[in-house]
């Protein structure tokens, strides 16, 4: 679906290394502030054990997963929401992301440069989410400025826009973010090209010592507390170890997971969490040329999950032949499914769910 993640955080957070644990892609990690002056991208391929289960049972030539793409969006500096360091450059990659991992220091050494010269996990985060705050607030308070004189002439679409920027800005006054408020269809539909920072969907990714990677820290609990209240989600890591995870043999992988006691590498968890965390569910498509994992939207009608495959599927859809992931496991194939009674028609109206394997019928 093209939609993508991007990495954000301070200087020497660990950005850089949790990007290239995550793609694999040799980026420049150095131990000074601002080194990243440019973003990297990597498209990375969603672990599904669902995928290679059908697999084996399909044998077919080829098996695609799903993916997310990565941005490692250049380190913020302070006073980004006002051009400071690339803040404009950072500010507008930002806008064009689907969601955030805002990844925050939570580990002591001395040998690694903080860019504030003190490791204060909360302090970090409210920097960042201040930049972001800032940025928001600056675009409400333009478009208030230049549609007041219209709202007060009896406009009442304009007034209805007025209305609601004035709820948003305060909102973001008092220090929140707009991703925190409610808001109904048409207003949804009225902010939406307005691309707000504070709305991208956040996953926090506290970055840990060597001896916190199975437990966490007392960073990690500052930070668990303090995003409580945020529709948010809390995962940690070790990023520099997760690197050298990644640039290991596979043999060597498992004897180095096994040696920190990892049951599988922190960056599975850490993709899965940006999967879900922009709204994706998996459906897949079986057969004997190939076996593929599709991403849809939560609650997409069969015809919407179509489109995913192709814009004519969904125009044309007929119907959709659908078996459900667990039975098409227990009983071993399509065939047996039917025998079993397990084969479904679906219409339009059908809610497509995760682990859904569909065979879509269209007429374009």
């Amino acid at each position: 679906m093209g939609l993508k993640s991007g990495i954000v955080g301070l200087p020497n957070s660990g950005k850089s290394s949790l990007f290239k644990a995550l793609t694999s892609i040799d980026v420049n990690i150095e131990n000074f502030p601002y080194t990243t002056t440019e973003s990297n991208i990597g498209i990375v391929n969603v672990p599904d054990k669902r995928l290679y289960k059908l697999s084996e049972i399909e044998k077919p030539q080829k098996t695609i997963p799903n993916t997310v793409d990565f941005i490692d969006i250049a380190g913020l500096a302070k006073g980004a929401s006002t051009g400071e360091g690339i803040g404009n450059k950072f500010l507008d990659q930002i806008r064009h992301c689907d969601s955030l991992i805002h990844i925050i220091r939570c580990f002591d050494n001395d040998s690694i440069i903080h860019v504030n010269n003190k490791v204060d996990p909360l302090s970090d985060k409210e920097e960042v989410d201040l930049e972001l705050q800032f940025k928001d607030l600056e675009s409400v308070e333009k478009f208030i400025t230049k549609n007041q004189k219209v709202a007060k002439s009896g406009n009442k679409e304009a007034k209805f826009m007025l209305d609601l920027l004035l709820e948003i800005k305060k909102q973001l006054e008092d220090g929140g973010f707009v991703r925190d408020m409610s808001f109904n269809k048409e207003e949804l539909k009225a902010i939406k090209g307005f691309s707000f920072l504070t709305n991208k969907r956040t996953l926090y990714v506290a970055n840990v010592g060597d001896s916190d990677i199975n437990t966490g820290n007392k960073y990690v609990e500052q930070l668990r507390e303090s995003i409580a209240k945020e529709n948010s989600e809390l995962i940690f890591l070790n990023a520099k170890l997760e690197a050298e995870i990644q640039s290991l043999e596979e043999e060597e992988k498992q004897e180095f997971m096994e040696m920190y006691e990892l049951a599988e590498p922190g960056v599975n968890k850490l993709i899965n969490s940006a999967y879900k965390l922009l709204g994706l569910i998996t459906y897949f498509t079986v057969g004997p040329k190939e076996v593929r994992a599709w991403s849809t939207l939560e609650n997409s009608t069969a015809p919407q999950a179509a489109g995913v495959i192709h814009s004519d599927f969904e125009k044309g859809f007929i119907r959709a032949e659908m078996i459900k992931y667990d039975d098409f496991i227990n009983l071993g194939s399509e065939q047996a499914c039917k025998d079993a009674a397990k084969f479904q028609v679906v219409g339009k109206n059908y809610i497509v769910q995760d682990g859904d394997l569909l065979h879509f019928l269209f007429n374009v």
